[in-house]
């Protein structure tokens, strides 16, 4: 008995391991776990995209995802990196100026993140309030291609500025900075956040000024991408005041871009990452303002509407993001599990009964063979094959299990009965014999 019992028990563990095995295969192919490292493209070191990027990375770290920045010249060359399925590029930081979804149907919004002011730095001793005074100089626009150059470019085309009439020279970020206070450059053009590092420090360098946009509004009617943008009066330093007066300026509305087969998980921990690092008040927007669940150009993924709507799951606000996924999938394999577990132990048992009652009632209808035979007048032959038949019914009888012992000895019954008739036959028959 005990030698019985230990081996259902082994069979059964044997049979819930595999359940498990299949079950979590099968979540792996339906339900795979997400990356552990991802690639963000972002812009010219000390641009909003890159401070920003940093920022991103910091975040998720936090959470387990390792983050690789991909530095590029800046939107254009993020647009095309996220286009590319070679590229290992998953998000990307883009601005206004891209191409909308017609051009890149495989590629799902995060949202709006933040207004991007069009900084115009100078160092000059007089006063420059219009895009025109800027003919014959040196302007760092950024690189060919890129998203900040292409802005600029646009601009200066409305007041008949371009390569003939200016120098216009491939410096961004940080780098257009230094150039400005190197005296490379006379005219920086800066697209960035006021967070962003190269901002912050020619806003807090004397010697250099920030020209403002008069003509902002008319730009705007112009270029609907872009949006007018005020910089208070003392927004930087109250005393002295810094600004020393309202700045008009010009700006764009940054998104984050995502393929469209970035895992869900990964999606959900951006969309965090983006109401944390975004939501708060800035020198262009209110608090909550920012991230917009909507986006004029591309079609926003489910998944982060669900979290600015919803915010994060039961599970999200009291686990890790790693411990959240494990948690999911264990959920989802027990759900898995009962759903392969109850119909077995419903169905098995039926089918197992089937297969049993089928196995009596060929033994029934071979009995009933010999029942048959026995109503004709036998030969020692026929007697001899009617006894091996009944010998193998017999022995095919012992295979009904114990809990079918009912059926079984039904079946003896019987088979003893039909016996007792063929040795009453043999007799006969050989009475018969012995007579002639």
């Amino acid at each position: 008995m005990l030698r019985l019992w230990r081996g259902r028990l082994t069979k059964g563990l044997a049979t819930i391991l595999c359940i498990l095995v299949i079950s979590w295969l099968a979540l792996e192919y339906f339900i795979p776990s997400p990356p552990s490292r991802i690639t963000i493209a972002t812009a010219p070191k000390g641009t909003s995209f890159d401070y920003f990027g940093e920022r991103y990375r910091e975040r998720f770290a936090r959470a387990g995802v390792k983050v690789d920045l991909r530095e590029t010249a800046g939107e254009s060359e993020n647009f095309r990196l996220l286009q590319d399925p070679n590229s290992g590029v998953q998000i990307a930081f883009v601005g206004g100026g891209t191409p909308d979804s017609r051009q890149a149907p495989n590629l799902l919004s995060a949202g709006l993140i933040f207004n991007v002011p069009h900084w115009i730095f100078y160092s000059s001793t007089e006063s420059l309030d219009s895009l025109p005074q800027l003919k014959g100089k040196r302007i760092a626009v950024g690189p060919e291609g890129s998203g900040p150059r292409n802005a600029s470019e646009r601009m200066l085309s409305k007041a008949n500025i371009n390569s003939k009439t200016a120098t216009l020279l491939p410096y961004a970020g940080s780098a257009a900075a230094d150039a400005l206070n190197d005296g490379k450059v006379d005219v920086a053009f800066i697209l960035s956040a006021p967070e962003a590092p190269a901002v912050r420090a020619l806003l807090a360098n004397p010697r250099v000024r920030l020209m403002g946009l008069p003509t902002a509004e008319g730009v705007t009617r112009i270029f609907p991408d872009l949006v007018r943008l005020v910089l208070p009066e003392g927004a930087i330093e109250v005393d002295p005041p810094n600004p020393p007066n309202d700045v008009t300026l010009i700006g764009t509305t940054a998104r984050v871009l995502i393929r469209d087969d970035v895992h869900p998980a990964i999606v959900q921990l951006l969309a965090r990452i983006m109401k944390e690092e975004h939501e708060g008040p800035d020198l262009f927007q209110r608090s909550g303002e920012f991230p917009k669940p909507i986006d004029p150009k591309f079609p926003m993924a489910q998944i982060a509407i669900d979290y600015y709507k919803n915010g994060p799951s039961l599970l999200q606000g009291y686990l890790p993001f790693w411990m959240t996924i494990y948690a999911q999938r264990m959920i989802a394999l027990m759900l898995a599990t009962l759903a392969i577990v109850f119909p077995v132990f419903t169905i098995a048992p039926r089918l197992y009964g089937w297969f049993v009652r089928e196995h009596l009632g060929k033994l029934y209808r071979r009995l009933r063979v010999v029942e048959n035979a026995l109503q004709a007048p036998l030969t020692a032959a026929k007697i001899e094959t009617l006894q091996r038949e009944l010998a193998d019914i017999d022995q095919a009888a012992g295979v009904l299990p114990m809990r079918n012992s009912d059926l079984y000895f039904m079946l003896r019954y019987h088979l003893d009965r039909t016996r007792s008739r063929l040795v009453e036959a043999s007799q006969t028959a050989e009475a018969a014999g012995g007579r002639a």
